[in-house]
């Protein structure tokens, strides 16, 4: 089969390997009907991802067909079309059982950074129980396929941010993972929602797709805000750009004694200033996604409560994967997220 593989830091390419096996009880092999690219496959090809394995399949947003299960198999069938979740996760470690998935004893993020991942025309699921959601007949694949990674992501941020229908409610970048994190914040019904977004387009495309929200510059950002909260600032921050000066921007853009809650990948380290924002009493919740209420967004997919389709701007076939890359590392063509199918 052809598969997208790290083949050395800086480097993926396209190229044949076996079709996976089941090799576990609790194994299933899934055949990939759709699939996309995530910042964090940029993380990986920039060498920032130390825990990658040279020579993985690269890809961790899928949906697709289970082709077969194993023994220990019995929320899926072959046949059943399914939605794979970024997360491996046992269900039974100390951390499983509360709920944080993420850092699984046997787990964690694995698919396409550890274990070969789903831009591939089959992927094996390990935990499959765990790892694959039931896609409803009335959900097609494309609707599904950010299920998984980036919505779980921004289902994730929003619920860890303890929003009220009180708060102002900051949303720090507008790319995918920050496009599906305001569908989930507005599951809340906060008094306002304020986009903070450094690209000219995707500011465009929030205005367009989300007329009820407050769009801003980052260099506007702080006294946008202060105008809209009697000088206050937000009540939640949600960082989800992972840029250069975007960690700064969302300390300082939260009021006194606000959640900030932090979910970009960074590549550099950043400074938390202690002194300068001493007194602000401040809470921030940090880290990877415990992506474990994937049945719960097929649901509110299902119901018309959430919708990402918009967001698919371009589409691939698997063999032109590299130029989908090119295209979203560029941010060219107003792309924000690509949807690779089988040839």
């Amino acid at each position: 089969m052809k598969a997208l593989t790290y083949t050395a830091p800086g480097r993926f390419e396209l190229i044949e390997k076996p079709k996976p096996e089941i090799i576990d009880p609790k194994d299933a092999v899934v055949r990939v009907t759709l699939s996309s690219i995530c910042s964090s496959d940029l993380h990986i090809l920039h060498g920032a991802v130390p825990q990658a394995e040279v020579g993985i399949t690269v890809g961790h947003e899928l949906v697709g067909v289970v082709e077969a299960v194993s023994s220990d198999v019995s929320k899926v069938k072959p046949g059943d079309r399914v939605a794979v979740n970024v997360e491996t996760f046992c269900g039974e470690c100390f951390y499983c059982k509360r709920g944080y998935v993420n850092n699984c004893t046997s787990g964690g993020w694995m698919l396409g950074c550890r274990i070969n991942g789903g831009q591939a025309e089959y992927v094996r699921v390990p935990y499959a129980d765990n790892g694959l959601t039931p896609i409803p007949d009335n959900v097609s694949d494309e609707q599904a396929l950010f299920v998984g990674d980036i919505l779980a992501t921004g289902y994730w941020a929003a619920k860890i941010s303890e929003i009220s229908e009180e708060d102002t409610v900051l949303i720090i970048g507008a790319g995918p993972t920050g496009l599906c994190t305001l569908e989930c914040v507005q599951l809340y019904k906060p008094q306002r929602i304020v986009v903070c977004e450094a690209d000219e387009s995707r500011r465009e495309f929030v205005w367009k797709h989300y007329p009820n929200v407050d769009v801003v510059e980052p260099t506007e950002c702080l006294e946008n805000l202060k105008s809209l909260t009697e000088g206050r600032g937000a009540d939640r921050v949600i960082e989800v750009a992972g840029g250069e000066e975007t960690f700064e921007l969302a300390w300082r853009c939260a009021r006194p004694n606000a959640i900030v809650t932090i979910v970009a990948l960074y590549e550099k380290e950043q400074i938390l200033p202690l002194p300068w924002m001493y007194g602000k009493n401040l809470t921030f919740k940090t880290g990877g996604v415990d992506a474990c209420d994937c049945d719960k967004i097929i649901q509110l997919i299902s119901e018309g409560k959430i919708d990402t389709t918009h967001l698919i701007t371009h589409r691939y076939p698997l063999s032109r994967i590299q130029e989908a890359y090119t295209l979203f590392a560029n941010r060219a063509d107003g792309v924000i997220k690509t949807a690779i199918h089988p040839d």
